[in-house]
């Protein structure tokens, strides 16, 4: 069973060794749409030995198959056929990511078609990337620099944005030459599978590409084989604190892109108006859960009740409604849970700061995960919600005594991922920006560039995707010692 538009062969199988194979304990996992909230999609559910199986796949593939063992760059030719398959799909995976998390139908085509458009240039490090390199030694005649693939990486990817994350880790993993083992989220289980489909369907050898997706239960038992090389895991700071003790109790190489509390710094150049747009329009982009969020706005004191008043007529202005709906401009968050989540911390924040507007489910939804955006001011930030990632469109924001004061503030945060600074200097944004201790900072906004590394600093995660650097998680340095200068 898939939803309307998304067209799976074997949504009751899983992807093990070049083959479509039935779960062990034939069990399923049911996918609710959080607009709905009826089940749209039901799909095979790996266990504990589903996972074994497929690690032994990778391991094979890595071990004794060709893949590792291909040149570069007919590498790359092969994953670019990988993307002329995917290309045709883009609108199954839009229609996958609304289906499955309530995502807005006006955003899911191009968001999809960029995530399948940016694979090309993981791609193309193919050719672009030094994967050999020689230079003179002090002790011996000649130094020979290779980087490796890792080997077996066991790639998971969170519900929020399945298909650009997970497609990312596949393919930097893939143009590495490692063998991966997909765990996709039980909430958004389909993008995974067109993934399988594509590589299936352009030739990619036995058990370079796996697919498990599954619970917390068989997740845990997959990052505890001793048979894989690599984790790479998004999701919350929780789960990568306890995957990165199982990764280092077994040297397992692992990165983290994890949580954030990510600041916003209003410089005074910056005007009212213009900051509360940014600002209350980018809270509700796919609701609020979106790890970069701009939760924190850090704003002078003086200007303090100005900037909440016009935020708050943004926010009052936002059209919430149906995620297929042309005109909705906040969609459901993605799971009951997930609601009630952000129903806690609203109910912690009205103990500790102003709640300026928002705060309940809307009145003429009566059905579905619906949150109203919410705003807080004057909030301490040493408050839970402004410590804590709540994973919706809820904006706290936080009075400031000057510019020393700010930074001070947005530093205040066990966590590091994202990070803007509203002025018209684009000096003084870069002067800020490397004094605030965060992986990404952009000015005036919640700016993404998917040429560039991501990742955090803190809590939010360690190792950077995206970008050239994005594949050096995914190789090891050999260094080769010779008497005389070789053919490589």
């Amino acid at each position: 069973m898939t939803p309307e538009g998304v067209n799976i062969k074997h949504p009751d199988k899983l992807f093990i060794g070049g083959e479509w194979v039935h779960p062990v304990a034939n069990d399923v996992i049911e996918v609710v749409n959080p607009a709905s909230e009826e089940v749209v999609a039901r799909v095979a559910h790996a266990g504990n030995r589903d996972m074994d199986a497929a690690v032994a796949a990778a391991r094979e593939a890595f071990d004794n198959g060709p893949w590792p063992r291909t040149p570069p760059l007919e590498r790359m030719a092969k994953l670019m056929q990988f993307v002329d398959a995917l290309e045709p799909r883009v609108p199954e995976l839009a229609a996958a990511w609304t289906a499955q998390i309530g995502g807005l139908a006006t955003a899911a085509g191009p968001m999809h078609a960029g995530g399948v458009a940016g694979l090309r240039g993981i791609a193309s490090l193919g050719e672009r990337f030094q994967w050999v390199e020689q230079r003179p030694g002090m002790a011996v005649d000649t130094v020979t620099v290779v980087r490796e693939p890792v080997g077996v990486v066991v790639a998971i990817a969170p519900w929020n944005g399945p298909f650009a994350i997970m497609a990312n880790k596949v393919f930097y993993a893939l143009i590495a030459g490692c063998t991966v083992v997909m765990k996709p989220s039980p909430e958004t289980p389909l993008e995974a599978y067109i993934i399988a489909e594509a590589a299936e369907a352009v030739g990619m050898p036995a058990g370079t590409v796996n697919l498990v997706p599954s619970d917390r239960e068989a997740a845990d038992h997959l990052i505890h084989s001793t048979h894989i090389d690599k984790i790479t895991f998004t999701g919350s700071s929780a789960a990568g604190r306890h995957i990165a003790s199982v990764a280092g109790g077994n040297m397992v190489r692992a990165t983290f892109e994890l949580g954030g509390k990510s600041a916003a710094i209003i410089r005074d150049d910056f005007p009212t108006e213009a900051a509360a747009q940014i600002l209350g329009n980018t809270i509700t982009v796919m609701s609020g859960q979106v790890c970069a969020m701009l939760s924190r706005a850090i704003v002078p004191r003086a200007r303090h009740d100005e900037l909440a008043e016009a935020i708050a007529g943004v926010m009052k202005g936002v059209k919430i409604g149906h995620p297929e709906d042309p005109e909705t401009q906040l969609g459901p968050v993605a799971m009951r849970r997930q609601l009630e989540r952000i129903e806690m911390y609203i109910e912690a924040g009205k103990a500790s700061a102003d709640l300026v507007t928002g705060g309940h489910r809307p009145s003429h939804m009566n059905k579905g995960y619906y949150i109203e955006p919410t705003l807080f001011a004057n909030v301490d930030n040493t408050s839970k919600i402004a410590q804590e990632e709540i994973f919706g469109p809820v904006l706290c924001l936080i009075p400031a005594e000057d510019e020393e004061d700010a930074i001070r503030i947005a530093n205040e945060s066990d966590y590091g991922l994202n990070g803007s600074v509203f002025t018209n200097d684009a000096q003084a944004a870069y002067d800020i920006a490397r004094r605030v201790r965060t992986g990404v900072v952009g000015q005036n906004g919640m700016r993404m560039e998917w040429t560039a590394p991501f990742g955090g600093f803190k809590q939010s995660g360690i190792g950077r995707e995206g970008g050239d650097e994005g594949i050096h998680a995914y190789v090891e340095t050999k260094t080769i010692l010779t008497d005389a200068t070789v053919t490589v």
